[in-house]
């Protein structure tokens, strides 16, 4: 079966064909990253006017790298949820139109959903895949969640961010001090550079209610912003090593705070696989770190599909469409799933 995955809930114009839910016939994601740069961050508006301009043409272009015409699909899959509301209606929208012209079955995915299953798109056979149950790290811009997957679409959240998602303090922090943006890219590459030990950020005490294994990052951003008055007065801030040094002692708190949470969800469950997934997946520090733990099995997927993509999208649909599930045409978009952040305490 060959479905079409459509991804579009933020700022990458997404679209892929996928054979039988793991082998990627075609991939093509039209960044807007340059629309957004002057900003430091993704303009709602914007956004989802490109995905209004781009579709037709990124989707013709999903069709042309596959050697496949709109008979050869057999299946449509798009986001309908989390993200930018307008961004996520033009995908839908496009979505529900194909389908309907073609006579094709329809299903609208969980864009995080589909961030846990983009690593398995890279297991070149069964006996790769990461075995049910395991704790999923779903970690992006948007969102910072602990879970427990006992299946493509059964997840338990364990615990998430009552606060700052960590990708969006990657992104403060990095428009606050001129690092560039991506902030995440930017700063994981400056870190490279400097002495992760040189400034000591504060790690969050979610001391009440029941919040061991939840995510709070708006104590580091702070801190980390803050220090750039005491910086000023002690070094200039063109000062390359320096600007290294604040990058590399922010991401390694970052990560840290990440790694507390998710391993002692993992040891408390006994489940010994993590899986990631999430634009920050892509973090080299985060997966140097989880590589080195020998005690647990870390899968992670390929960088190209830790962003958005369409290809998480069509895999993840097709296991809706071969259980034989699908999505009625009247089907919407929703920018937030309950759950998938929290309030302290």
């Amino acid at each position: 079966m060959k479905v079409l995955g459509i991804e579009s809930s933020c700022d990458e114009c997404a679209v892929a064909l996928v054979e039988d839910g793991s082998r990627i016939l075609s991939n093509v994601v039209a960044t807007q990253i340059p629309f957004h740069e002057a900003w430091n961050g993704v303009v709602p508006e914007i956004a989802s006017r490109k995905h209004t301009e781009w579709i037709m043409q990124v989707a013709g272009e999903a069709l042309e790298r596959a050697g496949l015409g709109p008979d050869g699909i057999d299946g449509v899959a798009a986001t309908s949820r989390p993200g930018l509301l307008g961004s996520l209606l033009v995908g839908l929208t496009f979505a529900k139109a194909f389908a309907l012209s073609r006579g094709l079955p329809f299903i609208a995915c969980d864009h995080m959903l589909a961030h846990l299953y983009a690593p398995r798109l890279a297991c070149a056979s069964d006996s790769e895949l990461p075995p049910y149950p395991f704790i999923g790290l779903l970690v992006s811009g948007g969102h910072s969640i602990i879970c427990k997957v006992e299946d493509f679409d059964r997840v338990t959240v364990l615990g998430t961010t009552i606060d700052d998602a960590v990708g969006e303090a990657f992104d403060k922090v990095a428009k606050f001090y001129g690092f560039g943006y991506p902030g995440g890219v930017y700063i994981d590459r400056l870190a490279q550079k400097g002495d992760s030990g040189a400034f000591c950020f504060p790690l969050p005490n979610l001391h009440k209610g029941s919040h061991e294994y939840d995510l709070s990052y708006s104590g580091l951003k702070t801190a980390v912003i803050n220090q750039l008055e005491q910086f000023r007065v002690k070094k200039a801030l063109d000062d390359e090593s320096e600007r290294a040094n604040i990058a590399a002692s922010f991401q390694k708190t970052a990560v840290d705070i990440l790694l507390r949470s998710l391993f002692r969800a993992a040891v408390d469950t006994g489940l010994n696989t993590i899986v990631a997934g999430g634009g920050v997946a892509a973090n080299s520090y985060l997966r140097s770190i989880l590589a080195s733990r020998k005690d647990f099995r870390c899968v992670f997927p390929p960088l190209e599909l830790c962003g958005d993509n369409g290809a998480m999208i069509a895999g993840l649909g097709y296991q809706y469409l071969i259980r034989g599930e699908t999505s009625p045409l009247s089907e919407t978009a929703s920018a937030r799933v309950n759950g998938f952040k929290r309030k302290y305490p």
